[in-house]
Parts: C-alpha cells; structure tokens; sequence
C-alpha cells in the first residue's frame, strides 16, 4: 500500500514544490501567494463547492451514523484544539484556522483516489459525504467563527450585523447554498455552465498547493515547532483513534463505512486552513508548516492505519 500511497500523495509534493520553486528562482513576485489563493477563493473553490452540491441528491446524503461518527470526531478535536488557544490568549480568527489544522483532512485531492484505492467504487459515497462536511459544513463554521473575531463593534446586536453582511458575500458560503437548493429543487446545471464549472473547480486543489508553496518559499525564520507538532498530532492520530471508537464501538457502521470513515478522518491537514488564513490576512507559518508536516508524516501514519483496517 505504501507505493499506491506514495503515487497519491506525490502530485501534493510536487504542486508545493513548483510554487515553492518559483518563488525561491523570482519567477512569481511576492504577491503572488495571495492573488493566487484569492483566484481559488473566489472563483475556483465556489466553483467545485456549488457543483459537487448541486449534483449531490439530498436523499443520498441521509447516513445519519455516518455524519454523527465523522461529524463528532472532527468536531471534538476541532472545538478542543480552539478552546485551548483561546486559553492561550490567540485571537478567535487564528484560533479558528488552527482548529481546521487539526481536523480538516485532505478529503478531496487526497481521501477520494485513496478510498477508491483501497475499498473500492463502494467507498465513493462515504467519501464524498466526507469531503461535502469537510470542504462545506466545518469551513462554513469556521468562517463564522473568523468573521465573530474579526468584529470590532462592542454593540452585541452592531456585531452580528456586521458578521451577516460578511457572510452574505462571501462566496465560499453562498456556491454551497446556492448548489443545494438547485440540487433540492430538481434543477439541473446546464451542460455548458457544468464544464464551466468543471474547469474553475479541477483548478481549485492545484491552485491552493502552488499558493501554499509559494508561501512557504517567502518565509524564512523560525516556527512555533511544538504547535506545529500538537496540530500534526491531532490530525493524524487522535481524530482517527476517536473516529475509529465513533464508527465501530459507539455508531456501529456497516464495515466499509466504518474503516472509510477512519481513513478519511486519518488524512493530512488539507490547503482549506491555508486558504482562509490567507484570505483573511492571518499569519499563516503555522498552517503552511501543519499541512506541510502532516503530508509527509502521513505515508507513516495512513499506511499504518490502512494496514490494520485491510
């Protein structure tokens, strides 16, 4: 398994790299990084989020168990990750993109190849439930919590006024909605607006690794090592352990999407923190660096986690 996990993972490498290298030989300027993650921001990702909702019936995504134990895994190490650095004095915003750090899984780029590989067609409909509460349901709440620390107003009422309006533009929330209610009415996409749509969104995952590694090819100096290492820690063993005890001891799931679950659950932090902590002018070492780590530390870890579940 190592070698097909290997083969999954190296385009990761390599987009980083090419950015990485980029920036390093002068060939993209020192904006590059943010103009590129707002292309993805607001044109790419919305694209893929409204199209993957758009053509995901409601009906199918009724697996209650699976939503509870994948949800409530995901949600235990998030909401624990954020306590503790509101505990430490962090500002809600950063608090907020460290908790995707410790339990935003790659889903996408890496989990769906990945659960094909290893389980099979049968495995594509726990993925896809997967990444939908990834890339939707945990960045939407995410992008609450920011918007709630990036308010200034000490009026309770000014605040959630202000937080709306934010919401209500931004487009990594609105292509989801809007792709759920088309798909809820029975509306079907065009043919010409769906290969639109296709060649913004197949652009979203390349767009956010390059921009990653052109962020890490900017920055030099030292990094908070010993957070890094606790949010790679999280993602990559606690919230599969937790996941696992969800989905075989608590839910009970149906094998495969029991271990489907875990693996998903398993997978390094993906470019989603990286993207919003760019987008909202956060410091961003320590999410470039957790993906960064995590990616390399997973061939251990997930080959380790598909060995005991195969």
């Amino acid at each position: 398994m190592l070698t097909p996990l290997f083969t999954i993972i190296l385009p990761v490498f390599g987009l980083i790299f090419a950015g990485y290298a980029c920036r390093k030989l002068n060939k993209l300027g020192p904006s590059a990084a943010s103009e590129l993650n707002r292309f993805v921001v607001y044109l790419a990702l919305p694209a893929l989020l409204f199209d993957i909702m758009a053509r995901t019936p409601w009906a199918s995504l009724d697996q209650p168990a699976f939503i509870a134990a994948f949800g409530i895994g995901s949600a235990v190490i998030f909401i624990a990750t954020l306590v503790v650095r509101l505990l430490q004095a962090r500002p809600l915003a950063d608090a907020s993109i460290d908790g995707l750090n410790a339990a935003y899984p790659n889903s996408g780029f890496i989990g769906l190849p990945l659960c094909l590989l290893a389980f099979g067609d049968a495995s594509l409909a726990p993925a896809v439930i997967g990444m939908i509460m990834t890339v939707c349901v945990s960045f939407a709440i995410a992008i609450v919590l920011i918007e709630l620390g990036l308010q200034r107003e000490k009026h309770p009422w000014a605040t959630l006024v202000n937080v709306a309006k934010s919401l209500a533009k931004n487009p990594l929330l609105i292509a989801p909605l809007a792709g759920a209610v088309m798909s809820g009415a029975g509306v079907h996409v065009p043919q010409g607006v769906e290969a639109l749509l296709k060649l913004l969104g197949n652009a979203a995952s390349p767009g956010a690794l390059v921009a990653l590694g052109l962020f890490l090819g900017a920055k030099t100096g030292a990094h908070d090592k010993r957070t890094i290492g606790a949010l790679v820690m999280l993602k990559l063993i606690a919230q599969p352990l937790l996941t696992w005890w969800l989905a075989f001891h608590v839910f009970e799931l149906p094998p495969l999407w029991a271990k489907t679950a875990v693996i998903l659950s398993a997978l390094p932090t993906g470019t989603g923190p990286f993207m919003l902590a760019e987008f909202y002018r956060r410091e961003g070492g320590v999410t470039s660096n957790t993906i960064l780590v995590s990616t390399v530390c997973s061939l251990v870890t997930v080959t380790a986690c598909l060995t005991m579940l195969l």
